[in-house]
């Protein structure tokens, strides 16, 4: 492990571009940090959102998207963001000191498209590279927008589930999924309800699930401090297919199980597996701080369910809206910034992607034990 070192100190504004593509949604960022009040490490340095630019990949309802198709959304609109993030700042190249871009985890073709446009963009305006893991990305921008100080983490996407929590400049995994991530289950079953995939099929669920009004009982799934959504998911796939196929369901009080009443079902039970590990992960640390980051972070009732089981505790739940919860760009040029300011760099060649890129395998340098 590196040594830990006082961070240099940094007597005017840097601005980080900041490129993310991991899925279906291609993002832009350009940050200004401005300058720590003194050299004191892991102090907060006051920072200025100059652009935040993003265009989805949506396909047809009952669809996914497929790699090869998102990698062409993606080198279709990159240029054009990049130009867009440019003129809402108001800045030129000459401006800007570093270009960050996501490293991984993700879909392989949509990340090598966007690693491509930050080589091309680094070569052509001089500037150094810097590859971000994108799970960092959610958490120091969490903690940018929100102010948590020290929090356990439930980084929830369509990607990945994880609960994190910092500990001697790392950020450790104490629980995670054993097979699909939240919002993968959600989107699938998205899929299974033939339901639009715009904006979301995540929050399309979630509005299904407003209106649903009988639970019914799945299986829930903790082993320890993992949680598998497999099961759950096939289970209720097949609950879905009998109610399409003519063959209702019944709740207790006779009416028939809707759709809505399945989505609503689908929340309640996954939700609460990750509450539980959530706040056992809380007890383990002492923290009385939760932020959820990541894209299924915007979803109000898991907001609402985290923040009972924190107020229970006498904590408190943060959180952030969809300009900062889904994938975006500013959020890896505010993480490759404070790379950038311990003296971080990334070569050309070590700018390769890889799909499997952990959470903890990233020395935080900016923050103190």
């Amino acid at each position: 492990m590196p040594s830990k070192q006082e961070l240099p100190i940094i007597h005017r504004p840097t601005v980080a571009l900041g490129l993310e593509g991991s899925a279906n949604k291609l993002g832009v960022g350009i940050i200004r940090h401005f300058p720590r009040p003194s050299s004191k490490t892991d102090a907060r340095r006051p920072a200025q959102i100059l652009a935040n630019i993003r265009h989805t990949y949506i396909t047809p309802p009952g669809e996914g998207f497929l790699p090869r198709d998102t990698a062409k959304h993606h080198r279709s609109f990159v240029v054009k963001l990049v130009k867009d993030a440019l003129k809402t700042s108001g800045l030129t190249p000459d401006d800007i000191d570093c270009v960050c871009f996501t490293q991984g985890p993700g879909m392989g073709a949509p990340l090598q498209s966007v690693a491509i446009a930050a080589r091309t963009i680094s070569m052509m305006w001089d500037k150094p590279l810097v590859g971000v893991n994108h799970c960092i990305g959610h958490i120091e921008m969490g903690r940018e927008i929100t102010g948590a100080n020290n929090p356990v983490v439930l980084y929830v996407s369509g990607g990945n589930t994880q609960v994190i929590a910092y500990s001697h400049q790392r950020y450790r995994i104490f629980g995670e999924t054993l097979d699909i991530a939240v919002g993968n289950c959600l989107d699938r079953f998205a899929r299974t309800l033939q339901i639009p995939n715009d904006p979301s099929p995540g929050f399309n669920i979630e509005l299904l699930a407003k209106k649903g009004k009988h639970y019914v009982e799945l299986p829930y799934t903790v082993k320890g401090m993992d949680v598998s959504m497999s099961g759950i998911l096939a289970y209720i796939d097949g609950v879905a297919n009998d109610i399409f196929s003519g063959n209702p369901r019944y709740a207790e009080d006779g009416e028939i199980i809707t759709k809505e009443d399945l989505c609503f079902s689908l929340q309640e039970t996954i939700f609460a597996m990750l509450v539980e590990i959530t706040e056992r992960a809380m007890a383990h640390v002492g923290s009385q701080q939760v932020l959820i980051v990541g894209g299924v972070g915007c979803n109000e009732r898991l907001q609402e369910m985290m923040g009972i089981m924190a107020r229970d505790r006498g904590g408190a739940v943060y959180a952030t809206d969809e300009r900062f919860c889904i994938d975006n760009g500013i959020m890896i040029a505010h993480a490759g910034l404070l790379a950038y300011e311990t003296g971080f760099r990334t070569s050309l060649k070590d700018s390769v992607c890889t799909q499997r890129f952990r959470t903890d395998e990233v020395f935080i340098a900016w923050r103190d034990d």
